[in-house]
């Protein structure tokens, strides 16, 4: 494998909804380049890059793919991510190594919700893009139409570089506008392309879209602007320097007509990517913060530096172990080389490098900056983790993993499957940060959470393949609170034990008050004349917190309640700590019960993004679900529904939401406040944990 220097690489990546045809213009692009000899289908499950098990089973991509092939003498790493919002988390990573985001549209379909969210990404990293309008082959394409609404809506900047000839199952033929000229493609395996002058038919519309390119093109600069003016025109020259310019800028975002299944249109686009995609130079490199200060470094793209890698993704393989995908920012890696891991200043020895077509490894000596690469087997560094040298400590911006949307509670089959099963869950979250997992001492359970069922599902599937535990995957319990609404003003308990010897003796008056939402738990020591010693104070309201920790009517955490203690007696003899504390932990129950104890639940801030045209249905659901409504914000064509919605109401709601929008609404939801639980469900939480602890007994 030869040497490319960071100028004669390009790092595209394949974003957009699911079904798109991200993966299968991967596979042809990787046929047209030479790299592979035959043509895999996803259908059949057999390409380069959807290589797993579950993605064969499902036909869908799980997993981020890395791939790369040589055109024109450039080197192209591209990654073919995700399109279903399970994997989201996977499309961050990939945008973080990559110079250009090209979002992937269907040409019948248009503007879909992956497309606009995943889109909406290209913006938080500040990339420059492009658009393929894929499926021109499709007998409802209408190419021009969803141009049109990409411009809209995804960018401003949407620019047509090929056209189709003609659309539907006859597609076999673009306009290059930068050309100027036809491109009609052979059968999908011929890899033949016909050059011929723009049938006469079509040249108004190839000059009027080349007029827009090249008007969008002068706006580059000032100077290129005020010759335009003077001339109407730009040479050839101007139009490729101005064009990469815009590109870089962000200010042009090239379109093209493709189709994947005919092979239509990929040589343009090729050729396109190798003289006018932004390089890793071009980009100028990566800012990043110096290791152990606050203080911001830029990394360059340049192999003579001191080498710097950031890990984007961490792949398990049976038989191998860990596999690290890599993007080097400065230097060249080689093999044998050690690094340090700048976020737990361990060090780790580069013993094999390779570069990867899908699960297709192949060993190279060395890696040169700006491109992207695999190592196996690190001991200590998995995804987001930066390697550097001793010299030069830098640590590259973390990906920011999106928010959780669903929580499961993990429960294992079997006995004495614990450890294998954090294990488990401990390796699935360093592959893909968005899946994490913790354990809530609270409800005693292993919460699971994620971006949407289908990824809970097959971290559960992973679980019993990988390891060979199996678990259920329930709804959590909800983190109910105890209060009281009422003050008992004296409530009274004595402890008194004898049984030959000495005896145990605590004796107790309290006061209970509610106190104000989110104040927790006030103790007050009003005792006079030592009728508690004391050294036995600490022990009665030691007592007091442990029976709120288990809670009195519901085994939920108590919260608010004020207690002063402000009479009791002792014996000389056989009172001591544990007789307080006894006496503290009944008294408390006895008062909890008789000042009218209620349940508060969590309930969360949730916000909806969603089409306008489901708008009526989503907010008839959350007042379904005992939401409350607090308002409403527009975002282009998007609506934004705020609502309070109380979280044991919660649970699959990404699905639902799915359902109720064709799969084009998202939301957020965090914790905002307790409030008191209606009575109905009151009852029937009490009812199911007295029945628990009858079933204990």
């Amino acid at each position: 494998m030869k040497d490319y220097s960071p100028d004669s690489i390009r790092n595209i990546v394949f974003i957009g909804h699911g079904g798109s045809g991200k993966t299968s213009l991967s596979e042809i692009l990787l046929y047209t380049s030479h790299e592979i000899n035959r043509i895999g289908s996803v259908a059949e499950g057999n390409t380069v890059s959807d290589y797993s098990q579950n993605e064969i089973e499902k036909q869908i991509s799980i997993s981020t793919s890395a791939l790369h092939f040589e055109w024109e003498g450039v080197k192209v790493n591209l990654l073919d991510t995700p399109g279903y919002t399970d994997f989201v988390g996977d499309v961050k990573a990939a945008l973080k190594v990559c110079d250009t985001a090209v979002m992937v549209l269907k040409s019948a379909e248009g503007i879909e919700v992956g497309t606009e969210l995943t889109g909406s990404f290209i913006n938080e990293f500040s990339l420059p893009s492009a658009i393929i309008i894929n499926k021109v082959d499709n007998e409802h394409s209408t190419f021009f139409e969803t141009y049109e609404k990409s411009k809209k809506r995804l960018t401003s900047g949407a620019t047509v570089i090929t056209f189709p000839v003609k659309e539907g199952i006859n597609f076999n033929a673009v306009v290059d506008i930068l050309k100027m000229k036809m491109y009609e493609y052979g059968d999908p395996g011929s890899r033949k392309v016909n050059i011929s002058d723009i049938p006469a038919e079509l040249m108004d519309k190839a000059n009027e879209l080349r007029t827009y390119l090249i008007e969008k093109v002068a706006e580059a600069s000032e100077d290129l602007m005020n010759k335009y003016f003077e001339e109407g025109s730009l040479s050839e020259e101007e139009i490729k320097t101005g064009l990469k310019t815009s590109i870089l800028n962000r200010s042009i975002t090239p379109v093209f007509a493709l189709s994947a299944t005919r092979a239509v249109g990929m040589n343009n686009f090729l050729d396109f990517i190798s003289a006018y995609f932004p390089s890793p130079t071009d980009r100028g490199g990566e800012e990043a913060l110096l290791t152990g200060k606050n203080e911001k470094v830029l990394v360059k793209p340049d192999p003579s530096g001191e080498p710097v890698l950031f890990v984007f993704k961490t792949i398990s393989e049976q038989h191998v172990g860990e596999l690290s995908l890599f993007k080097v920012f400065s230097g060249t890696l080689k093999a044998g080389m050690d690094l340090v891991n700048q976020s737990n200043s361990k060090s780790e020895r580069l013993s094999q490098i390779s570069i990867v077509n899908g699960r297709n490894r192949k060993e190279v000596a060395q890696i040169r900056a700006g491109d992207i690469g695999a190592v196996v087997k690190l001991k200590d560094t998995h995804t987001n983790d930066t390697l550097a040298s001793k010299n030069f400590g830098v640590t590259i911006t973390p990906i920011k993993f999106p928010d959780p949307v669903i929580h499961g509670a993990v429960i294992p089959k079997a006995k004495g499957d614990e450890d294998k099963i954090a294990n488990g869950l401990h390796t699935l979250h360093e592959e893909d940060p968005s899946f994490s997992v913790k354990y809530d001492p609270e409800i005693s359970q292993t919460i699971v959470s994620g971006q949407g069922e289908l990824q809970l599902a097959l971290a559960v599937k992973r679980l019993k393949e990988r390891y060979g535990v199996e678990v259920d995957l329930v709804e959590p319990k909800i983190p109910y609170r105890e209060t009281i609404k009422a003050t008992v003003a004296d409530v009274e308990y004595k402890h008194k034990k004898q049984s030959g010897g000495r005896g145990q003796y605590g004796h107790v008056h309290f006061k209970l008050e509610p106190l104000p939402r989110g104040k927790g738990f006030e103790f007050v020591d009003a005792i006079v004349g030592g009728v508690v010693p004391g050294r036995f104070i600490p022990a009665v309201e030691k007592g007091i917190q442990e029976t709120m920790t288990k809670g009195v009517i519901s085994g939920n955490k108590v919260v608010d309640v004020k207690v002063t203690l402000f009479d009791g007696t002792y014996h000389s003899v056989d009172s001591d700590e544990m007789s307080f504390k006894i006496a503290a932990s009944m008294c408390f129950r006895k008062g909890f019960l008789e000042a009218k104890p209620c349940l508060l639940e969590p309930i969360n801030e949730v916000e909806v993004k969603v089409p306008e045209e489901y708008m009526g249905d989503v907010m008839g659901d959350i007042s379904g679900r005992r939401g409350k409504i607090l308002g409403m914000d527009s975002d282009g064509s998007f609506q934004i529904i705020k609502a309070l919605v109380p979280l044991a109401e919660l649970y699959k709601y990404s699905s639902q939401l799915r359902s109720l929008t064709q799969g084009r609404g998202i939301f957020k939801t965090k914790f905002d406040h307790y409030e008191e639980v209606p009575k109905e469900i009151e009852q029937k939480v009490i009812e199911e944990y007295n029945k628990s602890r009858e079933e204990e007994k």
